[in-house]
């Protein structure tokens, strides 16, 4: 029974990780009952990829810059064991779909663009690519991880399956930063979106982290200290009811202006662009580029500046020179980013307004941006304690009850549970 499964060192992880408790026991034993009706199996892991939030950082990561983000306690749990095939079942919590994949067969399917399937055939190939002999399994996953929120569902899920089959089939061998990587590969070679490495890497490796993805294929990753709740300070996400599903154009964009900047110097990426000759040029890239991706590129500039500034107001303990940079790079989001809304359904501004009350309620304290990709979704904001209930309140009356999301930062990414 599942109930054998709450030892005293279960329960020690499961309070390390959740906020609640007794709701995640709940959301566990519901888990592994699915999972044993399903499969009919009594013998199974478990494991967590945490969701993650974008603390400051904004679009960097895929020009090779720096970024601060750290796990959350929202994830994507999965119940777990072989099966005696050479294929691959993965079913979510509320679908009755299964995606079904045979390690034998892993190429890319156009028809499985954009579908959770894609991910997993992906992060099989990765591992199959990487020399290991992948076998089948059954898994049932739940996630609690809110869709289109900014806080990495995708990337939640991808850490979650390359979690599983690392510790399965590769004796726990590939360690978090490879984790993240198969993760990216998958979603940009068969899922078939444009991404960085920010959202996986912040999954897989947990914690509160700063990032420098100068190269990509060895990033550094440094833990920080970010003890926002001994300064009396809640972070809040606001659902403000937005859909990240028709917004790949809008995300892609911000990349392909970026691009064409880096493309006059004869670069790939911002980072290789020395900033001198770009301030220098202009005028040049105004003609035969655009504003926009000026304004954009000038934005990725200063963003990789105030990330070294905002690790150092941390590292210093000035908590409120942190949140002073961290309202600035929400500001240069919506200025010069340009990620608060589409200009394609320019009708639709809900994080537009939920910055306007976020501002109108915390005026000069505390912090607030745009969270994640952006375009729809949520914002963040480090609330001061005792002004979180008319935070709630106030939000809560425009976008809906139980919209705002008090969160914590977990001290770890990935994990197998059992």
């Amino acid at each position: 029974m599942s109930s054998n499964f709450f030892t005293e060192e279960i329960l020690n992880k499961l309070e390390m990780l959740y906020a609640d408790t007794e709701s995640a026991k709940a959301r566990y034993k519901e888990a592994i009952e699915a999972f044993k009706k399903l499969y009919n199996k009594d013998e199974f892991s478990v494991f967590s990829a945490p969701g993650r939030t974008e603390i400051i950082g904004n679009h960097t990561d895929h020009q090779r810059g720096i970024a601060m983000a750290g796990s959350v306690n929202l994830d994507v749990i999965g119940i777990a064991a072989k099966n005696n095939s050479d294929i691959v079942k993965v079913i979510s919590r509320g679908y009755d779909k299964e995606d079904i994949v045979n390690v034998n067969n892993l190429e890319i399917s156009k028809k499985e663009t954009g579908r959770s399937v894609s991910l997993v055939k992906g992060i099989v190939k990765a591992f199959t690519d990487k020399g290991y002999k992948i076998g089948g399994l059954d898994v049932y996953v739940s996630s609690n991880v809110l869709k289109g929120s900014g806080l990495s569902s995708s990337a939640a899920f991808e850490v979650l399956v390359a979690t599983v089959i690392n510790y399965m089939y590769c004796d726990g061998k590939e360690d978090p930063v490879s984790i993240a990587k198969i993760g990216k590969f998958a979603e940009n070679v068969y899922f078939g979106k444009p991404c960085g490495l920010l959202d996986q890497l912040a999954s897989s490796v947990g914690g509160f982290v700063a990032m420098d993805f100068k190269d990509p294929e060895n990033p550094t990753v440094e833990k920080i200290d970010l003890d926002y709740k001994k300064k009396g300070y809640t972070l809040c996400i606001l659902d403000t009811g937005g859909n990240h599903s028709d917004l790949t154009g809008d995300y892609a964009q911000i990349s392909s202006d970026l691009a064409k900047i880096s493309e006059k110097f004869g670069k790939d990426v911002l980072r290789e662009v020395d900033e001198k000759d770009f301030l220098e040029n202009i005028k040049m890239l105004r003609e035969s580029v655009s504003d926009r991706a000026v304004l954009r590129a000038l934005h990725v500039y200063n963003e990789n500046k105030r990330v070294l500034n905002a690790k150092e107001c941390l590292k210093n303990d000035d908590f409120d020179g942190f949140l002073t940079v961290q309202k600035q790079s929400g500001a240069s989001s919506f200025r010069f980013l340009q990620n608060v809304f589409s200009a394609a359904n320019n009708k639709e501004q809900g994080l537009t307004l939920a910055l306007y009350l976020a501002e109108d309620i915390l005026k000069d304290r505390g912090s607030y941006r745009v969270h994640g990709g952006g375009f729809a979704g949520t914002i963040q904001a480090f609330v001061p304690n005792d002004l979180v209930d008319e935070y709630v309140e106030k939000t809560e009356a425009v976008f809906g009850k139980g919209k705002c999301y008090k969160l914590f930062i977990r001290p770890v990414g990935a994990t197998k549970i059992k």
